[in-house]
């Protein structure tokens, strides 16, 4: 027997609804029918310029229940015993059972000139008199299969209209700024729960935020179980520019099939980004944080990575197409002739293959994932500057003279320095200091080095100091001068 509470509608007037069937849904076979992906659904308006949206009133309502199965919805109120003989709100399958019903009412008109998602329809078409057909079949339809629409919530013949939360025109896909209100509003949080729910409602517009990952680093950090919750002014900072990002979201274009796609991508000891571009202007943003053990991958992997993590999620973009691909690591560019792979490079690269795109070199000032996770970049060379104490050759007195030794080290040189950083004892504290907005001195750059003042921190490890103090005498720029 089903429980009721008091609901009060938009419009004022007060609808009794049964909330609770909790018996029945325990003993209910789970129907997974896969609701479409917004982004999915987006991407078919592509070149429209008339939009019509109507909306079905108490959509469940207009479902029948077959005959044997009404009993079970049984509900007790002050005023006796009532028993749905419609599907009712609050049922495990009310959901699938209604969306497969309207995906089956309108299946001839999907991904052409109509868009269902559950109660909500959009008819959307490139001229006035395509949409005047398109209009009249989806209305021909609702009256054969009697479904009524609710007039005051309906939208016809519009340039413009707000759908699940966004605004969509003929230039594009954004941010509706009424749904965003309550983000603004958003008081500080004050516990972990709070912050899950903040970043929740703040996650559904992240396609529209640039490194949304990143900049809430700091916020899903205090969601750990083993993490103080300590509110700190990083999050205070992380908090407020999520707020700023939402307000002044881009409009996302819509892709068109006739133009080729660019993927640009990035990755930094924070996270992995990427961009989806066409014509220059931006179709999509994604991110998403380093897991634990992506940590401790080596900057060549990482950056391999952000490339595998975005051909992964804009499959649908690009698969079976022709597409271009930049990195500001040079390296990558040699990917698919590199005979030497370990077993990760391996399995990413067969991943690859299903794929017909160029991996392009992108110097980190020009690509267009600007700054990508809040990081300074650097050039294609990495320039390590390591203060000497002891040289113990023969023309000693001289470099000790000097300050500093300058070289230019081979990428597979800055990956070793990179790899004993991680190995050392002071590695986490450092790290910490890195990731202190305060803290002037200690960072992360682009490569995945830790850097004091900007010189590449050298960690107590002999061997190594002992290799780059013999390519610094090699080079150039030693005391010796000898090659």
């Amino acid at each position: 027997m089903g429980s009721t509470r008091v609901i009060h509608e938009k419009e004022g007037r007060v609808r009794e609804c049964v909330l609770t069937h909790r018996r029945l849904n325990k003993v209910t076979i789970r129907n997974k029918y896969p609701l479409p992906r917004i982004d999915d659904l987006f991407d078919q308006l592509s070149g429209a310029r008339f939009f019509s949206k109507i909306n079905l009133r108490s959509g469940y309502h207009q479902l029948r229940i077959r005959e044997e199965d009404i009993p079970k919805t049984a509900f007790s109120t002050r005023y006796g015993h009532f028993q749905f003989t419609v599907m009712p709100f609050g049922l495990t399958n009310a959901l699938a059972m209604f969306m497969d019903l309207m995906h089956r009412v309108f299946k001839p008109f999907l991904d052409q000139f109509v868009i269902v998602f559950i109660d909500d329809i959009m008819i959307y078409s490139k001229t006035e008199s395509d949409h005047r057909k398109h209009l009249r079949k989806v209305l021909q339809t609702l009256r054969e299969h009697k479904l009524y629409a609710k007039l005051s919530k309906c939208e016809f013949w519009a340039s413009e209209v707000k759908f699940l939360g966004h605004v969509v025109n003929a230039e594009g896909v954004t941010v509706d700024p009424t749904k965003i209100e309550a983000i603004l509003r958003w008081p500080q949080p004050k516990n972990a729960s709070e912050i899950r729910s903040f970043l929740g409602l703040a996650g559904y517009y992240r396609r529209f935020v640039q490194n949304f990952s990143s900049i809430a680093s700091p916020l899903t950090e205090l969601t750990r179980k083993d993490v103080t919750y300590i509110w700190s002014d990083a999050c205070e900072k992380a908090f407020k520019l999520l707020k700023e990002r939402l307000t002044t979201a881009p409009i996302l274009v819509l892709p068109e099939s006739s133009k080729e796609l660019s993927v640009y991508t990035d990755a930094s000891g924070i996270g992995l980004g990427g961009v989806l571009m066409q014509d220059k202007k931006v179709i999509a943003y994604a991110s998403r944080q380093l897991k634990i053990h992506e940590k401790n991958y080596p900057v060549h992997d990482l950056e391999l990575a952000a490339v595998v993590f975005a051909l992964k999620l804009w499959r649908h973009y690009l698969y079976g197409e022709k597409f271009t691909v930049y990195s500001d690591h040079k390296s990558l560019k040699y990917l698919f002739t590199q005979s030497d792979l370990n077993m990760r490079q391996r399995r990413w690269l067969e991943f690859l293959k299903d794929y017909d795109f160029t991996l392009e070199y992108h110097p980190g000032k020009a690509n267009v994932v600007a700054d990508a996770l809040s990081r300074v970049r650097l050039e294609s060379e990495s320039e390590v500057v390591m203060q000497i104490h002891e040289v113990p050759v023969e023309d000693s007195d001289v470099i000790r003279n000097q300050e500093h030794v300058q070289m230019r080290a081979e990428p597979i040189a800055l990956f070793r320095v990179i790899d004993c950083q991680r190995a050392d004892s002071e590695y986490g504290r450092y790290r910490s200091l890195a990731d202190n907005i305060d803290d002037k001195d200690w960072r992360l750059s682009g490569d995945g080095a830790l850097r004091f003042r900007d010189r590449v921190w050298i960690p107590s490890h002999r061997q190594l100091r002992d290799d780059l103090l013999k390519e610094a005498h090699r080079s150039w720029f030693s005391a010796s001068g000898r090659q």
